[in-house]
């Protein structure tokens, strides 16, 4: 392959490959970034195309050594004017773009300006520049009707509407980047596969210490109103992921679970509350209540006594 066809034509395939790869990909990135099973495909692609371009070239090769020498010569000369057939075309759009003179004319354009010897030519703007000076007015005179005649967004508005773009973007990301995660921003899962998922994960995980189902043994009962470390999914997420009591409490199992994880198994045990245990163990903590829950006072002393209080006034309204 002695020709520079062949290799552009050879990119060219591979290109297209890699385009249709990415376009054919459900992800946000790039598939030749996250997948590297890309790079085979695209390597079997260039092996096949590399495979057909000697093929051909192979095949031309013999079919040029069947000839006579006189079909041979032929060719030759068909083969160099072709080539210099398309060598002319590219020659004349460079000289149609730069629009110079040839240096045997210059004595033509030369002005009468003679600075120590140094003359000055008069050439002509190369088209090229002076087409993309066009371009330029025409741009100006659209973004000056459109920006200042009939007032279109400004740059406050469109920094606004990006910044908007962007929010929204961020948001998918984080619903389907699940392990993104933290205390701060945990949901509460609702969904019957992520608490079944939890539920599998409590099967596998916390049943030595708080039982099958969660009634409590060397753990805390899960299925009552009474918490050691808070309730709620974020503090039921916390002890899951840093661990309970120093000492004495669970321990830390964010080593161990993923945050999406954490989460499904912190909303199973909060699906317990309210269920009956076989053998439920004797209430530890305090009552829990939830301080973004509507029509809850909140006693200033955490004792029993006040939240049985708070209760049971709402109760009554």
């Amino acid at each position: 392959m002695k020709k520079i066809a062949p290799y552009l034509r050879i990119v060219a395939i591979v290109l297209i490959a890699w385009v249709i790869i990415e376009w054919t990909d459900q992800t946000d990135d790039y598939a030749i970034i996250n997948q590297p099973l890309v790079w085979i495909w695209l390597g079997i692609v260039f092996v096949f195309a590399l495979a057909i371009e000697l093929c051909v070239a192979a095949l031309s090769n013999i079919l040029f050594l069947a000839l006579k020498p006189d079909a041979q010569e032929r060719y030759l000369q068909n083969e160099k004017a072709k080539k210099e057939k398309v060598t002319q075309w590219f020659r004349s759009i460079y000289l149609k773009l730069v629009d110079s003179t040839p240096v045997d004319e210059e004595e033509e354009i030369i002005l009468d300006h003679n600075y120590d010897g140094i003359k000055e030519l008069d050439n002509n703007l190369p088209p090229w520049w002076v087409y993309s000076f066009y371009v330029t007015i025409i741009f100006g005179v659209i973004y000056l009707v459109r920006f200042h005649v009939f007032n279109d967004y400004d740059q406050e508005e469109e920094y606004l509407m990006e910044v908007a773009e962007a929010q929204i973007e961020i948001e998918e990301y984080k619903k389907n980047a699940k392990d993104l995660i933290d205390v701060n921003t945990v949901m509460l899962l609702t969904e019957a596969s992520d608490l079944t998922a939890g539920g599998a994960i409590f099967a596998a995980n916390c049943v030595a210490c708080h039982k099958a189902d969660g009634g409590g043994g060397i753990g805390p009962n899960l299925t009552d109103d009474y918490w050691i470390m808070g309730g709620g999914i974020k503090n039921v997420f916390r002890t899951i992921s840093e661990g309970g009591r120093d000492g004495k409490g669970m321990v830390a199992w964010k080593q161990t679970l993923k945050p999406s994880e954490m989460a499904q198994v912190a909303s199973y045990v909060i699906s317990l509350g309210g269920s009956t245990p076989a053998e439920p163990k004797e209430a530890e903590g305090e009552i829990w209540i939830d301080p973004d829950s509507p029509n809850v006072i909140l006693p200033e002393e955490g004792t029993h006594e006040a939240v049985i209080d708070s209760l049971q006034q709402n109760v009554e309204e």
